[in-house]
């Protein structure tokens, strides 16, 4: 999200604390990104694949949220406890 953005100053502006909540990543969600990334790339995925998705999605499975998604692809796949929103789901 950060990359569109010159200082972190504007991207707070964009994205308002008292609208946008941000939660740290949690230790066994960190474990789980490489767990599942490692998977990934075993069944042959692509090195191009962003690693922030499996950032966002080990996160949100192991603090039980709910991800809103355009791209659903990979989630299911590498996370299949985690309920997604998306227009393709």
């Amino acid at each position: 999200m950060g990359v569109g953005f010159d200082r972190i100053e504007d991207l707070d502006a964009c994205l308002p604390r008292d609208v946008f909540r941000r939660d740290p990543l949690p230790w066994p969600a960190a474990f789980l990104t490489g767990k599942a990334f490692l998977a990934y790339r075993r069944r042959g995925g692509s090195r191009t694949a962003p690693l922030p998705d499996f950032y966002i999605g080990a996160h949100a499975a192991v603090a039980g949220f709910t991800l809103v998604t355009r791209d659903p692809r990979r989630y299911p796949t590498c996370f299949p406890k985690l309920r997604l929103i998306s227009p393709e789901a």
